[in-house]
């Protein structure tokens, strides 16, 4: 590939955007099949805490919209993997070898973290957010009828997901800014208060309301800055 013209660099590029379009549409076809079993699964953690529990469908076009939705987000975490691949595949052959070595791992780890970070939101944090969420209402002072909307409810778990995804990134970034030269491990340990606090921040910011949510996502947030300054090149 190095020894390719500016015009064959365009049509590998477009030949690999091509593929990832096709890929994304056979997922997103297939999304349409499984969509049912992953409305299911994702409802799994609210009735554990609360097993009579009662969905709404507020308008006609709720449950294709809902349909839509998810078919939409399983074809992104299929499409995801095949991206980051298509992605190395191109870019690879022009890296020199210890380019190579450094940028692999964090291709590959990426989408690792990013399911341990889905996967803790979902079977640690969820039933004790939902449980909690649920008890609150139960105890309103005045008489109240539980009835959450059913988009409203995948929204916050889909979105929930995609937080604690995207935080267990934390490591990933700033190991590479130690790497490139922006971020030193010793500037990283002097500003450690500030990233506690910083970190205490965006997980009240990021979380619904209370403080268990909070808790849970600034915890293992810590926990991984902790590891990021351990994987860190010295100075």
């Amino acid at each position: 590939m190095k020894n390719m013209t500016l015009v064959q660099h365009f049509s590998e590029l477009r030949r690999r955007i091509l593929w990832c379009l096709l890929i994304f549409v056979i997922a997103f076809c297939a999304g349409l099949f499984f969509a049912p079993y992953m409305q299911d699964f994702l409802t799994q953690p609210l009735l554990s805490v609360w097993p009579n529990a009662t969905l709404l469908y507020s308008g006609l076009a709720d449950g294709m919209m809902i349909q839509l939705s998810l078919a939409l987000m399983f074809a992104l975490i299929v499409i995801l993997p095949v991206v980051l691949w298509h992605v190395w595949a191109y870019v690879a052959p022009g890296l020199h070898e210890n380019e190579r070595r450094f940028i692999w791992p964090i291709l590959v780890m990426s989408p690792v973290l990013f399911v341990v970070g889905a996967a803790f939101a979902f079977w640690v944090l969820f039933p004790m957010a939902f449980k909690f969420f649920v008890e609150l209402n139960q105890v309103a002072p005045v008489p109240a009828v539980l009835m959450p909307a059913v988009r409203d409810y995948l929204g916050f778990a889909i979105g929930m997901l995609r937080v604690f995804g995207v935080a267990f990134q934390l490591p990933l970034v700033m190991v590479l800014l130690n790497r490139i030269g922006v971020l030193s491990r010793s500037r990283v340990i002097k500003m450690r208060r500030y990233a506690i606090v910083a970190i205490v921040v965006v997980a009240a910011v990021l979380t619904p309301p209370d403080v268990i949510s909070q808790v849970l996502l600034a915890l293992p947030m810590w926990l991984l800055f902790e590891a990021s300054v351990f994987f860190m090149r010295r100075d």
